[in-house]
C-alpha cells in the first residue's frame, strides 16, 4: 500500500531528475543549452501533471522520469530521448496541446511526442480493425520518420510492464498481451536484446504465473547447488589463464538463461528442466584496436576450442555477416569437464555496445556525430522500406500490423547477382522473391532463373551464397498459385495488388455466397464475424475472401470450421476428416449439476453464456479469461496465443473470468505424444487413462513411421492436478519419448 508524503515525494522527484542529468552527461557531452532544454522538459511535465497520480498512488511525474531514465541509461540515447520521455504523455494526458510543444521544443521534439501519442478518438475505422491495431500503425508510421518514436514507446512499455501490479487483471493481461504482440518482436528487430528478454519474462509472469513460478523456482535452485561456482572453477579460471597468457585485455560476463527462454526451450524441444544443457553462458569482450578485430575474435575462438570440445552445429559466425540489427559476435557452445553444456560469445567493446544497445547505438553516434553523412545506413534504409508498408490505404490496420510483423523475427541470407552484386533476402527466399527484390516488372514476367548455372523454377529456395540470374518471358502473367511461392513482402504485395485487380469484378458474386452460408449458421455479416473467417482461413484482405468464394476454392465446410463447426447443423469440434462425428459435443455452455456455469464473470456479463475455447481447452486450475465472441464469452487460457492476439487488439472484449469454487466438471482436453514404435505401447496407454486414473477417453489418434510414433489423445479431465498427472504417468512408460499438453 502506497503511502502519500509529499515532502518525500518532492525530493524523490528532485533525485531522479538529477539521476537523469547525471546519466546524460555520462553518456553523451551534452550542452548547457541541451541540459537547460531537459530542465525545461522536466519543469513543463511536472506541472502538466502536478495533483495527477498513477494507479499505485505515486505521483505521475514519476513515469516520465523514469522512461528518461531508461532511455538515457539502459539504452544509451542522448538529450533529445531525455527530453521527449519526459513530454511524452503531456499531450495526450494534460491541456498542453502539441502546438504548444512545438512552440518550445521546435519540430523534431514535437514530431516525437506526437507519435507516442495514442489515438483518442477514432471515428472510422475499417472493418475488423480496432482501435489499438490504428495506434500500432500510427506510432509505426511515426517510427518511419524518426526511430526514436519506437525507441521511446519501448522504454514506456518496459516501464509498464515493471509496474503492472496495480493494474486490474484484465489490464494486466491486455498491457501484456499488447507486449507480447508487437513490443516484443520490436525490441528483437532492433537489437534491444537485454529489454527484450525483460519483456518477454514480465509478459510470462502475468500470462503464465504458474509455469513461471515453478521454473524461477528451478533456476533458484540451480544457483544454490553452485553449479556456477563449479563452472568458474573448470571454465572461466581456464580461460582467464589462457587471455592473459597471450596478453589480452578482456572482460568476461556470464549469465543463466531467463525463465522465458528455460520455457520456450522445454516446449519446443518437449523436454523438462533438467534436460536443458545450455542454462549457462559466457561473454567474452576483448579490448583490441578496431582493424583486429575479426582476427582477434578468430584467433581467441581457436584457443577455446584447442582447449575444449566444442558443438560444430551451435557455430555462429555473426561477424563475417553481421545480422540487420548491426549484431556482431562469434558464438559457440563447448563442453565442460562437468558435463555442462556452456554457451561462448566472443566480441569485442564495440560490438558489445551494439549488441547491447542494438540499433539505438547507431543512432547515438549520429547525433555524437552530426557533421558525418550516415542517412543510408542499415537502420534508416530498414524503416523507409517498411514505410511503403505500412502506407497502404486499401488494407486494413490489422492486416498492416500483421504483415510487418512478419518481417521481425526473419533471418537473412546473402546472394550474388551475374555481376557479383550482393543482395540480402530473407531465409528461404525463393527465385520470385529475389526477381522482385530486383524490379517488379522483372517479377511479374519471371520463368524461373539460373542458379548457379542450373535452371530452376520460381519456387526454387535459395541457400546463402548463391548467384541467380533471373529468367522472364513477356507472354508471362502472375496466377494465384505464384502467391505461394513468395515469402518476402514485396513479392507478396506486388502479386497481389496484380491479381486484386483482376479479382474486383468478383466481389458481388462472393459476397451474395457468403452470405447465404451465414445464414445457414444463424450468424450475421459483421466485421467481426467476417475477421474470424480471415484469421481461420489466414487471408489478407476481403477481396481474398470474396473471389475464393466465387471461384469455389472456399466451401461451406471452411466457413463452418471457422467458426468451430464440423457441418452447417451447428455441431463443434472438427477431428481428423470424417471421424470428426466422435467429437462433436453440444455447443451450449457447459455448466454443473446446480445448472450453474462453470465461471464466475463480472456482474455486467453475467447474461452471457460462456464456453470454454477449442483452441486451448482450458481446466480447473488454468489461469483463464474470457474473450467476448459472436454473443458469447470463449474462455481461454491466459497464455493461449488466440486470445493474447484478441486481447492485443479488442481491449473492450475482455473479461474477467474465474472458475467456480469448489467446481466438479470434467471438461475436454488433450495431450499429444511422442514414442518408440513397440508392441504392447498403446495397452500401457490406455491401461494407465482407463483403468489406473479412470478417466473417460473420448478419442486416440496414432501414426507409426519409421519406427516412430506420434499421437493425439482427446480426454476428459478434472483439474490441471489430474491432467500434469496423466502427463507425468504417461511419460513413465516404456519408449515415450515427448508427452506435452494441447
Amino acid at each position: 500500500m502506497y503511502v502519500i508524503d509529499e515532502k518525500r515525494e518532492e525530493r524523490e522527484i528532485q533525485e531522479k531528475y538529477e539521476e537523469l542529468i547525471a546519466a546524460c552527461r555520462n553518456n553523451y557531452p551534452i550542452s548547457g543549452d541541451e541540459e537547460e532544454e531537459i530542465f525545461r522538459a522536466f519543469s513543463v511535465a511536472n506541472r502538466a501533471h502536478a495533483g495527477t497520480r498513477r494507479k499505485s498512488g505515486e505521483p505521475y511525474i514519476f513515469h516520465p522520469l523514469a522512461v528518461a531514465l531508461i532511455a538515457v541509461k539502459e539504452v544509451g540515447l542522448g538529450p533529445i530521448a531525455a527530453i521527449c520521455a519526459l513530454l511524452h504523455d503531456v499531450v495526450e494526458d494534460t491541456d498542453i496541446s502539441l502546438d504548444q510543444i512545438r512552440t518550445i521544443f521546435g519540430d523534431r521534439v514535437a514530431v516525437i511526442v506526437d507519435g507516442v501519442t495514442k489515438i483518442n478518438d477514432v471515428k472510422i475505422l475499417q472493418q475488423t480493425d480496432s482501435k489499438q491495431a490504428e495506434n500500432y500503425r500510427k506510432i509505426l508510421l511515426s517510427m518511419c520518420n524518426d526511430a526514436y518514436v519506437i525507441f521511446l514507446k519501448l522504454c514506456d512499455r518496459l516501464h509498464n510492464m515493471r509496474t503492472l501490479d496495480s493494474m486490474s487483471d484484465t489490464k494486466k493481461l491486455a498491457i501484456s498481451s499488447e507486449t507480447h504482440y508487437l513490443y516484443v518482436p520490436l525490441a528483437h528487430r532492433l537489437g534491444l536484446y537485454t529489454i527484450k528478454t525483460e519483456l518477454e519474462e514480465l509478459v510470462m509472469k502475468y500470462t503464465n504465473p504458474a509455469k513461471y513460478n515453478e521454473i524461477a523456482t528451478l533456476i533458484e535452485k540451480k544457483r544454490a547447488k553452485g553449479t556456477g561456482e563449479k563452472l568458474n572453477q573448470c571454465l572461466k579460471d581456464p580461460i582467464i589463464k589462457m587471455l592473459e597468457d597471450n596478453g589480452y585485455k578482456y572482460t568476461i560476463k556470464t549469465r543463466i538463461k531467463s525463465v522465458y527462454s528455460c520455457w520456450k526451450k522445454m516446449e519446443r524441444k518437449g523436454v523438462n528442466f533438467d534436460q536443458i544443457f545450455d542454462l549457462y553462458a559466457m561473454r567474452i569482450i576483448l579490448d583490441v584496436p578496431l582493424d583486429k578485430e575479426k582476427e582477434e575474435c578468430f584467433k581467441v575462438y581457436s584457443l577455446i576450442s584447442t582447449r575444449f570440445k566444442p558443438d560444430p552445429s551451435r557455430f555462429r559466425d555473426w561477424i563475417t555477416t553481421p545480422k540487420t540489427n548491426g549484431y556482431e559476435s562469434l558464438q559457440t557452445t563447448v563442453m565442460t569437464p562437468i558435463g555442462q553444456w556452456v554457451e561462448i560469445q566472443i566480441r569485442t567493446q564495440r560490438m558489445d555496445v551494439i549488441a547491447e544497445k542494438g540499433m539505438a547505438a547507431h543512432f547515438l553516434y549520429k547525433e555524437a556525430h552530426p557533421e558525418e553523412n550516415i542517412s543510408n545506413s542499415p537502420v534508416e534504409v530498414w524503416l523507409q522500406q517498411i514505410r511503403s508498408t505500412l502506407e497502404n490505404t486499401e488494407k486494413s490496420a490489422l492486416d498492416l500490423v500483421e504483415e510487418f510483423k512478419e518481417t521481425l523475427y526473419t533471418k537473412e541470407i546473402y546472394l550474388f547477382t551475374p555481376k557479383g552484386d550482393m543482395r540480402k533476402l530473407p531465409a528461404h527466399s525463393t527465385v520470385l522473391d529475389f526477381a522482385f527484390s530486383i524490379h517488379s516488372d522483372l517479377g511479374l514476367h519471371c520463368i524461373g532463373a539460373k542458379v548457379n548455372g542450373k535452371v530452376q523454377p520460381i519456387s526454387y529456395k535459395l541457400r546463402a551464397g548463391e548467384q541467380v540470374q533471373v529468367l522472364t518471358s513477356p507472354k508471362i502473367r502472375p496466377s494465384d498459385e505464384w502467391v505461394n511461392y513468395a515469402n518476402t513482402a514485396r513479392a507478396r504485395e506486388a502479386l497481389k495488388d496484380f491479381l486484386r485487380n483482376q479479382r474486383k469484378g468478383y466481389r458481388e458474386e462472393g459476397e451474395h455466397r457468403l452470405e447465404t452460408i451465414l445464414q445457414k449458421l444463424h450468424l450475421q455479416n459483421t466485421p467481426a464475424n467476417l475477421g474470424q473467417i480471415k484469421r481461420f482461413l489466414k487471408l489478407k484482405s476481403e477481396t481474398d475472401l470474396y473471389f475464393q468464394l466465387a471461384m469455389g476454392t472456399i466451401t461451406e465446410q471452411d466457413i463452418a470450421h471457422s467458426f468451430g463447426r464440423i457441418n452447417l447443423d451447428g455441431h463443434n469440434n472438427y477431428f481428423l476428416g470424417e471421424y470428426g462425428s466422435i467429437f462433436e459435443k453440444n455447443s451450449t455452455a457447459i455448466r454443473n449439476d446446480s445448472g450453474q456455469q462453470s465461471f464466475l464473470l463480472d456482474k455486467e456479463y453475467e447474461r452471457y453464456s460462456t464456453e470454454p475455447a477449442p483452441c486451448c481447452n482450458p481446466v480447473q486450475g488454468d489461469h483463464v479469461v474470457g474473450i467476448v465472441t459472436n454473443g458469447k464469452i470463449m474462455v481461454h487460457r491466459t497464455n493461449c496465443k488466440v486470445a493474447m492476439d484478441e486481447m492485443a487488439n479488442h481491449e473492450n472484449r475482455i473479461v474477467r473470468a474465474r472458475w467456480r469454487p469448489g467446481e466438479h466438471v470434467s471438461l475436454m482436453s488433450g495431450i499429444a505424444f511422442t514414442a518408440i514404435d513397440r508392441k504392447g505401447l498403446l495397452t500401457d496407454i490406455t491401461q494407465i487413462v482407463s483403468n489406473q486414473m479412470n478417466l473417460n477417453m473420448r478419442a486416440i489418434t496414432l501414426e507409426a513411421v519409421e519406427g516412430v510414433v506420434r499421437g493425439i489423445i482427446m480426454l476428459y479431465v478434472l483439474d490441471l492436478d489430474n491432467l500434469t498427472q496423466l502427463i507425468n504417468n504417461i511419460k513413465s512408460i516404456e519408449g515415450i519419448e515427448e508427452v506435452r499438453r494441447l
